[in-house]
C-alpha cells in the first residue's frame, strides 16, 4: 500500500482494505496481490500495478546478515519484562474491576491516568472503596483539575494518596458526597490533606441521632401542610423535608440518617 503518510491514515487503509478484501472472497473471487494507491480524500484504495512474487520487487538475501538464534529463556525474560499495555489493562478493568467499557478507554488513554487511578486504588483497598467511585473522581474532579492546572497528573496539587484519604472520609460517613467535592477544591487550593480541612473547618456530618431528630421533628411542626399532603400521597414532597433538614444543619446532615428519620416519622 503506498502513499501512507500518518498513522490515521495506516489505520484506515487497513480497515478499508479488511472490507473490500472480504466483500471479494465472499463473491466468490479471489483476491489479487498487488501494489495499491491509497486515498486519503476519498479513503479508498486503487490499483497501482500487479506483482506476482518477492522477486519482482527485486528483493534479495543480504550476505552480511548473520543468523540469529534466540534463546528460550532470554525471550521469556524480556517478554516478562514488558509492562501491561492498554489493551489489556482495559480488558483487566473491564474483567476484574466491573468498570464500563468507557470509563476503561479513559483510564487506559495514557499512562499517567493509569498510574494514577491505581496508586488511589491501592490506597483505598484496605477501606472497601468501590473501584467505580474512585474511576469518577479520577475521570471527574481530577481531570478537570488538570485540565485548568495544565502540566501533567504529577504537577496536580492534589496527589493519589490526598484523594484517596478524601475518598475513605466519604466511604466512612465522615463528610458526604457533596461535601467532598468542596473539599476537594479546597485541597487543589491549599494543597493541605482532607482530613486536615475537614478538621479545621469543622465540616464532618451529623451522624447523632438525637441531634438530627430534633431538627426533624422541628421542621415537620414548621410544615403541617406539607406533612399532610405527604401522608396523603404526595410522596415526592420527601425531598422538601429532606431539603429543609439539610439547610438546618447547614449540610453537615448525614443523609441516610436523615431520611431514615423522616421515612420514620412521616409514615408513622
Amino acid at each position: 500500500m503506498k502513499n501512507l503518510n500518518s498513522f490515521r491514515n495506516i489505520e484506515r487503509a487497513i480497515r478499508y482494505e479488511v472490507a473490500r478484501q472480504a466483500d471479494i472472497l465472499d463473491g466468490g473471487g479471489e483476491v489479487i496481490q498487488e501494489t495499491r494507491l491509497w486515498n486519503a480524500d476519498k479513503e479508498v484504495s486503487t490499483s497501482m500495478r500487479s506483482k506476482e512474487d518477492a522477486h519482482d520487487y527485486r528483493y534479495f538475501p543480504d550476505p552480511d546478515l548473520l543468523p540469529i538464534v534466540m534463546d528460550e529463556a532470554w525471550m521469556a525474560e524480556i517478554e516478562g519484562g514488558i509492562p501491561e499495555l492498554p489493551d489489556a489493562m482495559k480488558a483487566r478493568y473491564i474483567s476484574e474491576l466491573g468498570l464500563p467499557e468507557a470509563d476503561a478507554a479513559v483510564l487506559t488513554s495514557s499512562i499517567e491516568i493509569a498510574t494514577y487511578f491505581e496508586e488511589t486504588l491501592a490506597e483505598v483497598k484496605a477501606e472497601k472503596v468501590k473501584s467505580k467511585q474512585v474511576a469518577n473522581w479520577v475521570m471527574g474532579s481530577v481531570l478537570a483539575l488538570l485540565h485548568t492546572e495544565g502540566g501533567g497528573l504529577n504537577e496536580v496539587p492534589v496527589s493519589a494518596k490526598d484523594l484517596a484519604g478524601l475518598l475513605v472520609l466519604v466511604e466512612k460517613d465522615v463528610i458526604s458526597g457533596t461535601m467532598a467535592k468542596t473539599v476537594f477544591e479546597e485541597m487543589a487550593k491549599t494543597g493541605k490533606d482532607a482530613k486536615t480541612i475537614v478538621d479545621e473547618k469543622g465540616l464532618a456530618q451529623v451522624s447523632d441521632t438525637s441531634e438530627i431528630e430534633g431538627i426533624v421533628d422541628q421542621i415537620l411542626a414548621d410544615n403541617p401542610k406539607e406533612v399532610e399532603a405527604f401522608r396523603g400521597g404526595k410522596t415526592k414532597l420527601m425531598g422538601f423535608f429532606v431539603g429543609q433538614v439539610m439547610r438546618a444543619t447547614k449540610g453537615k446532615g448525614n443523609p441516610k440518617v436523615v431520611n431514615q428519620l423522616l421515612n420514620e416519622k412521616l409514615k408513622s
